[in-house]
């Protein structure tokens, strides 16, 4: 679940930046790809209470230190990109 949330957000973010690049209204992909996000941090602390459970501590001890890394990093990245128009637009009036 987590990996088709995932993609939905990097597609709704492309589509905020194309949709600001194009001239157009991009506050509702905005907040569709930062809900999405979000949705996607959910079902991986899902997976991981899943793992906890059923005591899967070999799951835990392998995938849990990376993932932790790479979803503090995605999460970055998907925040600033997500901005990136409204701090654009923000520049431009001033």
């Amino acid at each position: 679940m987590w990996v088709i949330l995932g993609v939905m957000a990097i597609i709704a973010t492309l589509v905020n930046l194309f949709m600001y690049k194009a001239g157009k209204d991009y506050k509702l992909a905005m907040a569709l790809g930062l809900s999405l996000t979000a949705l996607t941090l959910c079902a991986e602390y899902s997976l991981v209470s899943r793992w906890v459970k059923v005591e899967d501590w070999a799951a835990l001890l392998d995938v849990v230190p990376g993932m932790e890394r790479g979803l503090w990093f995605l999460t970055a990245v998907s925040i600033l990109l997500n901005i990136t128009p409204m701090l654009l637009e923000l520049r431009s009036k001033k």
